[in-house]
């Protein structure tokens, strides 16, 4: 065998290993679903990390891994202070977690999600692996002294942020790092809630927001082993192990409640997305030219007081969810919680607070269901079913409006409650719910943030010709100057001595693959290749092209020239996506007011020399184009008029609709 160059003979020294593997998992097709083995395997023991910091600082502000369930009790380590304890923690953990974000990752401010969708939609999947340690601490911090809010929202970021890491490490294409950061995500879901199938279309439906057959598997093999990483510590309980189980709707009639429930969801859904938002306007206002970093501690004495109103607020609140669906709170503390909560999440996260909102909006799903059961009950008798019933069906409901999310909020209640009897009517909630939130608003929980920077990844894009065009089909074939083998990637080794010329520069090429699309071609055109950038065929081995931006557009002005009906689509799913929605379809205008377009050809008996303007036109027309034979031409009031050409231009008219006075239209 040949020696390995530099280390006498001994094999590939360990930086070459090092190398050989990147470049395997870079381009084999196996490499993506062994690079989800490493992301799932990572984001499982950040989530069980990221738990056990956030029961064991919890443990050392109140004496309690998990807090609030108790009621009005004291903190263990604080008896003294009573329940009074709960006005000074926010404002101490403000004064921690409040600076940390501040300055190191202010993106860890808020409930994550949405800065990860960012990512993933317009930054490449590229995360800044700080933010990975700012959010694991600032929002551990922020749930351990009473924050109401959830764990998922940073636990996706810190799965996200680790699949983003890894692929920048392996310098892996844009494509495949998108994919490894919905693996982050699904992973941390799985391994968080127990729930493997939520962490799957967690990732799917949210993060990637597409549904991709060469993502599946690396998703669902992520989510299944952080999943298996999280039992090994906390075993394969339920999350909510008080919650009834094997419930069922026995009653087709029943059903009906099931429908009222899910528009009722919707409205919950809609009012905690809109809750969250105004909360922090009004924080914003009040707060306006103060530093950020003390915003945390000086909110945290409004959060205090409302969690010594009712401490079933104080952290994430499973616990809490798992007695209200089981029954033990009465009708009028269910409806307290309900409000508590929209305004305590909404509290927490206005004043610069750091964690989720799934776990709130699974908080008022459960005990706004739970009370509508028991109101059911109360007028229809023992045939609506038992309230838990109801809870646990609007825990999927009300996440569905709120997220617009339906395959994620079903899983994740069957999963997490282990009802899948309760799937049907879930379902159907589900649907209803997510149907009338899209009619009631535009923008999501998590969009609406993005919406607020002008950043709107919810809008219909057009049909894009970079997303349908793949770079084999605008490459430029490359033949090799010798053997067949000429083209195939091998180590690099000096540069060729060169005859009659100087070799200038040698530097290295990342690859485009040929089954890539235009529009993420372009992207690293633009970062990595501004001369332009190998293509390697689908063993990956061999280069088979080369494209360039010019390639680019020459293909694109090439395909839009022969095909207008592609690019009338495109045009119309254009002006269909504009802020608003669908409702902005409803209040387009039929006409530009006072104008109509008017196509005039000039007689053959025009007099040489007529100019556009002695047409005798009312003042205010707007000449458009002039086309003369096969060529469109500008045109402009002096534009120079030859007998046959053909006038495009816009008309004043008159209320009568025809052209207002001041002059003909020409013949």
């Amino acid at each position: 065998m040949p020696r390995a160059p530099g280390n006498g003979g001994r094999g590939p020294t360990f930086p070459v290993v090092l190398s050989r593997a990147g470049a395997w998992l870079r381009s084999s097709r196996a490499g993506l679903p062994a690079a989800a083995l490493v992301v799932g395997l990572a984001s499982g023991l950040g989530a069980v990390g990221f738990r056990k910091l956030i029961f064991g600082l919890t443990w050392v502000v109140t004496g309690y891994q998990q807090f609030g369930q108790q009621g009005r009790v004291a903190s263990a380590h604080l008896p003294w202070l009573g329940i009074w304890f709960v006005l000074l923690v926010p404002v101490l953990g403000g004064l921690l977690y409040g600076p940390l974000i501040s300055r190191f990752a202010g993106e860890a401010r808020g409930h994550g999600v949405p800065e990860v969708m960012i990512a993933v939609a317009d930054n490449g999947g590229r995360i800044r692996s700080r933010v990975i340690v700012v959010k694991a601490l600032a929002s551990a911090l922020c749930i351990a002294v009473g924050g109401s809010i959830g764990r998922e929202g940073p636990i996706v970021q810190i799965g996200s942020g680790l699949g983003s890491t890894l692929g920048q490490v392996l310098e892996m294409s844009e494509a495949r790092m998108r994919v490894l950061v919905a693996c982050g995500a699904a992973g941390g879901i799985a391994a968080t809630f127990n729930a493997p199938l939520t962490g799957v279309f967690f990732g799917f439906e949210l993060i990637l927001r597409e549904f991709s057959v060469e993502a599946l598997l690396p998703i669902i093999v992520s989510a299944a082993l952080a999943d298996i990483v999280s039992r090994l510590f906390f075993g394969a309980g339920r999350i909510f192990s008080a919650m009834p189980q094997g419930l069922t709707m026995p009653h087709l009639p029943d059903f009906l409640l099931v429908a009222v429930l899910g528009l009722l969801a919707a409205l919950v859904g809609n009012a905690f997305t809109a809750s969250i938002y105004r909360v922090e306007d009004v924080c914003d206002r009040l707060w306006k030219g103060r530093p950020e970093s003390l915003r945390p501690a000086a909110g945290g004495v409004a959060l205090g007081l409302l969690l010594l109103a009712v401490p079933q607020l104080y952290g994430v609140g499973y616990p809490v969810v798992d007695r209200a669906v089981a029954g033990d709170y009465v009708l009028w503390f269910l409806l307290l919680l309900l409000l508590g909560k929209l305004l305590a999440t909404s509290l927490t996260l206005g004043i610069g607070g750091s964690g989720g909102v799934f776990a709130p909006s699974l908080f008022l799903g459960a005990v706004g269901g739970t009370a509508f059961g028991i109101f059911a009950q109360h007028v229809f008798g023992a045939a609506a079913g038992p309230p838990a019933d109801y809870g646990v069906i609007a825990m999927g409901a009300v996440f569905a409006a709120a997220s617009r999310a339906p395959l994620t909020s079903v899983a994740s209640v069957v999963e997490m409650t282990a009802n899948w009897g309760l799937t049907l009517p879930v379902m159907l909630a589900v649907a209803l719910s997510v149907t009338l939130a899209r009619r009631l608003r535009y923008g999501t929980v998590y969009t609406t943030k993005l919406l607020r920077r002008g950043i709107d990844i919810d809008r219909p894009r057009p049909s894009s010709l970079l997303q349908v065009l793949t770079v084999t089909e605008v490459m430029r074939p490359l033949d090799s100057l010798g053997d067949r083998d000429g083209s195939r990637l091998a180590p690099q080794g000096a540069p060729p001595a060169l005859r009659h010329a100087e070799f200038l520069e040698s530097r290295r090429v990342h690859p485009l693959l040929g089954d890539e699309t235009l529009d993420l071609a372009l992207r690293q055109l633009t970062v990595q290749g501004a001369d332009g950038l190998p293509v390697v065929g689908p063993d990956r081995e061999r280069v088979v092209g080369w494209l360039t931006q010019q390639d680019v557009l020459h293909a694109l002005a090439a395909r839009i020239a022969s095909s207008r009906l592609y690019t009338l689509e495109a045009s119309l799913a254009a002006e269909w996506a504009v802020a608003g929605g669908e409702q902005a379809a409803a209040e387009r205008r039929e006409s530009v007011d006072g104008y109509r377009l008017a196509r005039i050809r000039i007689a053959a008996t025009a007099p040489g020399g007529l100019r556009l303007d002695g047409l005798g036109l009312p003042p205010a027309s707007l000449p458009v184009s002039l086309q003369r034979g096969s060529d469109s031409l500008p045109a402009g009031p002096e534009s120079v008029l030859e007998p046959g050409d053909l006038v495009l231009g816009l008309v004043p008219v008159g209320e009568d609709g025809g052209p207002s006075r001041g002059g003909a239209a020409g013949s």
